[in-house]
């Protein structure tokens, strides 16, 4: 009876180690995933030399509470130093809010590079076409340089494709008032998410192909731009801030 007690007490004692085992495993493995995902970093980058916008600070709060709100961390710099290999490893997408000029020497601009071709992502926001417009590879990563601009007005906004994470919540037409870019050069392998209609406002320059928003693959990287965001009150504007969210999801590449 003795011998019978003893082996349903080592076998009780088995269940438990066993049962332990499993349910600590699983909690690991989901401590690391939720980590994992939590951990997704993004570096927003907004130094100007020349024209600086005043939303910029509007633009990094925004972005900074997407962040909260969606799980990644959002660091925030006007350092060009802080663009190089080193740092930037931290991070799985930089956003550059409203950059412009000739912000990056030769080392920040090898930094960027090698970290698109890592696979990374890139957003681009409003003046970032205005950002090296010297640098060919540049150029064709974020996909245009900035020309010119007519005053803001208000005008339509055509949704080419609705399938995009950054689009998918928008009306078919658009209407809202921003400055609206004209480009003097476009890079035509990218994939347009929206265009403007220019018989809705004074000043395009592209005709019925004017392209606002876009992204596309490069370099084995993840890129997003909009030339949407200038005035502070786009980056209180709903409709607007889900489109950047948007962006910066397909960037970190979730």
């Amino acid at each position: 009876m003795s011998h019978l007690f003893s082996i349903k007490k080592s076998f009780l004692f088995s269940f438990i180690v066993l049962t332990s085992y499993f349910l600590v495993s699983f909690h690991i493995k989901n401590t690391e995933q939720s980590t994992s995902y939590k951990t997704k970093k993004v570096l927003i980058f907004s130094k100007t030399n020349g024209f600086r916008h005043e939303s910029i600070p509007s633009g990094i709060a925004a972005i900074k509470k997407l962040g909260q709100e969606n799980h990644f961390i959002v660091d925030a710099t006007e350092d060009s130093l802080a663009i190089n290999s080193k740092n930037l490893k931290q991070y799985q997408a930089v956003i550059f809010l409203s950059a412009s000029g000739h912000v990056l020497g030769e080392n920040q601009k090898l930094a960027l590079q090698k970290f698109i071709e890592n696979g990374n992502g890139f957003v681009g926001i409003h003046s970032a076409t205005n950002c090296e417009p010297d640098w060919s590879w540049y150029t064709q990563m974020i996909g245009g340089i900035f020309e010119g601009h007519p005053e803001p007005q208000n005008a339509k906004l055509i949704i080419v494709n609705h399938e995009h994470e950054s689009t998918k919540h928008l009306p078919s037409i658009w209407k809202r008032k921003d400055e609206w870019y004209n480009f003097k050069y476009l890079n035509p392998d990218v994939n347009v998410l929206i265009k403007i209609d220019e018989s809705s406002y004074k000043g395009g320059k592209h005709g019925d192909k004017h392209p606002l928003a876009w992204y596309h693959e490069y370099d084995d990287g993840r890129v997003f731009y909009t030339a949407l965001g200038h005035s502070s009150e786009s980056y209180s504007d709903p409709l607007f801030v889900q489109h950047l969210l948007g962006g910066i999801i397909y960037a970190l590449g979730k």
